[in-house]
């Protein structure tokens, strides 16, 4: 494998990955009809890049298994999974994104799709736009964000697979789209990029909710700042996105107001919320465990089933892979307690 070209590689990849696919019937987990209105749900869009790699996941007993029905297994019912526009590599591209969403449908998972508009990461610290994108005049950018949107979720549509929620950006407290897209210099710019991908969005998936998702949860200045100006210049979303990363020596104060910041958003904007990504150092499961739950439990006390899910960024990576740290399993491959809180 280590001749391979990097092409032949995520080729390969994909080629096993579509037999994982293909898993017989009885391997199938069917939708609980009870299902809480709650998602419980993981990013999980390094799994095949880390299979590739020789990765392997285990469950308790030590057996390795298929990372995602362990998940599954464990209480996850849905999936988070970030497109990337061109990647050098491959991996997160609409046809590796295509490979995960087939393989969390097979397991009756629900699905959201995160959309970055850049070919790598896009968070609070860089927006930076696709390649091919960074000579566009802004209509023409407006038309590429719509574009792509819309290919990518109508090869979702023509392989029967209907995604529940879309991102539109990822952790945009700043816009998206450098320097046209951010919102600290023009909001109104960043409103017309939202919208051409919220419209996009629902062009090919009318009933999918779409989530403006923003980092630091907690920072209720932040939120409003983002939404206010969002909503003077006629920005529409769905449902409000947030990220919650606390460390174990400051979660119950970061709970707390995350939760303030969620009752705030509902009240002002009436609007829905999902938490989005949250994640805590692998080795700290103790305090995870106890911190997740009771965030479960409280966004569970607010009225009319405003908040709808929690999903944990990543939980599969462990060993020091990419050097991310905030995963849910040990160095051994195996889940941690901090996964005890989706069950």
């Amino acid at each position: 494998m280590k001749k391979l070209t990097i092409g032949k590689v995520f080729a390969a990849a994909i080629g096993f990955c579509l037999v994982l696919s293909s898993c017989s019937k009885k391997d199938s987990f069917e939708p609980a009809a009870t299902a809480s209105h709650l998602a419980k749900g993981a990013d999980v869009s390094w799994i095949t890049e880390m299979e590739a790699s020789g990765v392997q996941f285990f469950n308790a007993g030590g057996n390795a298994v298929d990372g995602l029905k362990l998940l599954r297994g464990l209480g996850m019912d849905a999936v988070r999974l970030r497109v990337w526009v061109d990647p050098e590599r491959g991996w997160c591209n609409k046809n590796d994104v295509l490979v995960k969403a087939r393989r969390a449908h097979h397991l009756g998972m629900r699905i959201m799709v995160d959309f970055h508009y850049s070919d790598t990461w896009a968070d609070p610290g860089q927006q930076t736009k696709p390649e091919a994108w960074k000579s566009l005049a802004f209509n023409d950018l407006k038309k590429a964000v719509s574009e792509h949107t819309k290919e990518v979720l109508q090869l979702l549509k023509d392989n029967d697979i209907t995604p529940e929620w879309v991102q539109v950006g990822n952790e945009t407290g700043n816009g998206m789209l450098w320097n046209d897209g951010k919102a600290s210099e023009s909001m109104a710019n960043y409103a017309v990029l939202n919208n051409a991908g919220y419209d996009a969005v629902k062009m090919i998936f009318p009933t999918a909710k779409v989530i403006i998702h923003l980092h630091n949860g907690f920072d209720n200045n932040l939120f409003r700042w983002m939404f206010d100006g969002l909503k003077e210049n006629g920005g529409k979303w769905d449902v409000i996105g947030m990220s919650l990363y606390p460390t174990p020596e400051n979660w119950k104060e970061r709970n707390t107001a995350c939760v303030s910041n969620i009752k705030d958003m509902i009240a002002r904007y009436n609007s829905e919320v999902m938490i989005c990504e949250v994640g805590m150092s692998w080795d700290a499961a103790d305090t995870a465990e106890i911190w997740l739950k009771d965030l479960f439990g409280s966004i569970n006390t607010v009225p009319d089933h405003k908040v709808l899910g929690i999903f944990y960024w990543e939980p599969l990576a462990y060993g020091g892979w990419n050097g991310y740290t905030l995963g849910a399993f040990d160095n051994n491959g195996r889940p941690t307690k901090a996964l005890n809180a989706f069950k």
